[in-house]
């Protein structure tokens, strides 16, 4: 089942059409706001159009920013080689890794098919909440879908995303784990380069795969 992929669970989680919520607060409430705005503009009629592609893809960027903090994605998914970088690579790293998520983001998102989402409940810990939803297929099955969220000001974003109590985070932190210890940062970076179609050297021999990880047993703890 496609919903099962972590990465698939978090850029078709702004693909639902709204239901009803209980008593929320802030950050579920900035949630489904969020959410609404996405679906004006992948359902707008003036924005179908081939010529409007690029506007509209324009559009649901900036609204998924707002539903996610890709820095703070980032960061967490890179783990304890975050330390090791220097403020220019940890800077390269977000913009490399934050657009392959967006773009990713966007070429699901416009598949928008009808599916739902039903708002549960949230717990908050001072600037730290988990809104946890259901995403309803049109077969009629649950996946539970939580928001892990970060307040910075006044505007709460997702920092991860579980599927099932699968973690994205933890999930690309494996991935990344693997790819610097068998070869390098280096080639890490290579592979975001290639995946976000910036212009590479092509290397003489093969290189690790750089893929959206398959939901697994790893968890990452509250």
């Amino acid at each position: 089942m496609a919903a099962r992929s972590v990465l698939v669970a978090l850029v078709t989680a702004g693909a639902v059409s709204v239901a009803g919520v209980a008593t929320a607060g802030a950050p579920t409430e900035q949630l489904r706001r969020s959410i609404e705005l996405v679906l004006k503009v992948v359902q707008d009629p003036a924005l179908k159009a081939e010529a409007k592609a690029a506007e509209r893809r324009a559009m649901i960027r900036t609204i998924a920013n707002e539903i996610f903090d890709f820095a703070e994605i980032s960061r967490r998914s890179l783990g304890p080689h975050w330390r090791g970088r220097n403020p220019a690579e940890q800077r390269e790293f977000v913009r490399l890794f934050g657009d392959l998520l967006e773009h990713a983001y966007v070429s699901k998102i416009e598949g928008y098919s009808g599916e739902r989402i039903l708002y549960v409940n949230e717990q908050m810990d001072g600037d730290v909440a988990t809104v946890r939803t259901r995403l309803v297929t049109k077969q009629g099955t649950e996946v539970p879908l939580d928001y892990r969220m970060l307040k910075e000001g006044d505007r709460w974003r997702a920092y991860d995303v579980l599927i099932e109590g699968v973690s994205l985070v933890a999930n690309y932190r494996v991935q990344f784990n693997s790819i610097i210890r068998r070869a390098s940062y280096q080639e890490l970076v290579v592979k975001l380069r290639a995946k976000t179609s910036e212009p590479i050297e092509r290397p003489a021999a093969p290189r690790p795969k750089l893929e959206a990880p398959p939901a697994g047993p790893q968890r990452q703890s509250p």
